[in-house]
């Protein structure tokens, strides 16, 4: 399926469990098929339309559980360099452990727009649609939690 991936990254970066992440990407595309006689072409993507589904299959499960952004669904770009041996372990756990408390640390807002970009993999475009804004929007307000996001990092 050609966004089931991309979904499902997406929403096991909003659940942090793989099996809950697999029934709720579930759920998206069922309710996707349920609602695709009434979808309309109006100019966005189906990619957008598609992961407002997503969204909002999250956000009623945030409702429900704790948040926390799963290490998976962090970008490779973002992570420390792999190495061999304990020593080298010993500093990724490390790692691991200061990017999860500066993802802790953003706000939903900013959590939920690294995990539409990375983990979803939409385009600033489908975002920009997805939450009603402008693409210099979300532009800047990706540079600036990224920003914000190395900051808390590298303090930790």
């Amino acid at each position: 399926m050609r966004y089931e991936a991309r979904v499902y990254r997406y929403i096991l970066s909003r659940t942090h469990n793989r099996d809950d992440a697999s029934d709720l990407t579930q759920q998206v595309f069922l309710k996707a098929l349920d609602a695709l006689p009434r979808y309309r072409d109006t100019g966005g993507s189906f990619a957008a339309w598609l992961f407002r589904i997503a969204h909002n299959v999250a956000m009623d499960y945030h409702r429900r559980r704790h948040y926390d952004l799963d290490w998976d669904a962090v970008p490779e770009a973002m992570r420390p360099v792999d190495a061999e041996g304990p020593e080298a372990e010993v500093l990724r756990s490390e790692a691991i452990q200061r990017m999860r408390e500066a993802l802790r640390e953003l706000p939903p807002e900013k959590r939920e727009l690294l995990a539409l970009r990375f983990a979803a993999e939409l385009k600033i475009a489908e975002i920009a649609q997805l939450l009603g804004k402008t693409e210099g929007a979300i532009k800047t307000d990706l540079r600036r939690c990224l920003r914000l996001l190395k900051e808390r990092y590298d303090e930790g």
